[in-house]
């Protein structure tokens, strides 16, 4: 797949993305779940061995291709990586599935309501390399855990500016205000989360897109004007810790959205599974999560 071919897969294809990016502060818990308890490493090159080793079982599974799976995000080691011998990149396109890595560095403390990221000083130089690898686009993740009107304008105002800043590698930017499902103001969250984005988006240039990774809404379809803005490639949603079915079950009352699960996607795997058991927990999990991408209600 060439640049056009995975904007065409991203714009149209059937299917979900798959979140493999855990980083430093959530692969301990991504591990737990996987039943790899701490005890299991000595020092962060050990744990990150290990979240590795699984994400390359899941990469190399012969449930996980491009038929249902049509983008991946990958974590900056796991980019770096290989999976049956070709670099990680290489061995997800061969299989018909698109490449992204997430460069956010994390979150500052709260303020406003809301944690911006944190500094991103390298991130030019690691935007060439990834596209060197041959990865298609960038995710970077803020939150928004109040309905304050200010701090979801600066997370939104940040957001573009990094998106900005990808678009000029020639890659395509996955931005993500991520809305706490636990806040107690969501619905207002997402109202003003949805016109501070319009109105950045048509702050874009002309032939420029992005794509949006949001938390699923309260109220089914708020996000249809985004869903249809000529300026944005795809909407996806983040499961934000709902457990799977239920997650599924939100995503499917909203239309043009698709799934961007990470915990959702790998709740049942374990690392004491047979071969024959992690591919079948695997695929169904696949299944479930590109049914309610793709058969609305």
């Amino acid at each position: 797949m060439n640049f056009a071919d995975m904007t065409a897969k991203m714009a149209a294809g059937n299917g979900f993305i798959a979140a493999l990016d855990q980083s430093g502060g959530s692969t301990p818990k991504a591990l737990a779940g996987y039943g790899i308890g701490e005890d299991a490493w000595s020092d962060e090159a050990g744990m990150f061995d290990l979240i590795h080793a699984m994400r390359e079982r899941i990469i190399t599974s012969k449930a996980f291709d491009g038929s249902k799976v049509i983008g991946a995000i990958l974590f900056e080691r796991t980019m770096d990586g290989t999976a049956a011998g070709k670099p990680v990149p290489a061995a997800l396109i061969e299989k018909g599935v698109v490449p992204f890595i997430k460069i956010d560095k994390g979150l500052e403390a709260e303020e406003n309501g809301v944690q911006l990221m944190k500094p991103m000083p390298d991130l030019d130089a690691l935007l060439v390399r990834s596209k060197a690898l041959g990865v298609y686009g960038t995710k970077e993740r803020s939150v928004i855990n109040s309905a304050n009107a200010e701090g979801i304008a600066a997370v939104v105002a940040q957001q573009f500016a990094v998106g900005k800043q990808v678009l000029g590698h020639g890659m395509m930017p996955i931005i993500e205000p991520e809305v706490n499902i636990k806040s107690e103001t969501r619905a207002e969250c997402d109202a003003i989360l949805l016109a501070e984005i319009l109105k950045a988006l048509d702050a874009l240039g002309e032939g420029e897109q992005v794509m949006l990774k949001l938390s699923l809404p309260v109220v089914p379809g708020t996000f249809d004007p985004l869903v249809s803005h000529p300026k944005v490639l795809r909407v996806v949603a983040l499961s934000g810790g709902y457990k799977r079915p239920e997650a599924c079950t939100e995503l499917a009352k909203n239309k043009g959205i698709i799934a961007s699960f990470s915990r959702a996607l790998l709740e049942d795997l374990r690392a004491q599974m047979s071969d024959d058991e992690f591919d079948a927990a695997l695929a169904s999990a696949i299944d479930e999560i590109y049914k309610g991408s793709t058969h609305k209600q």
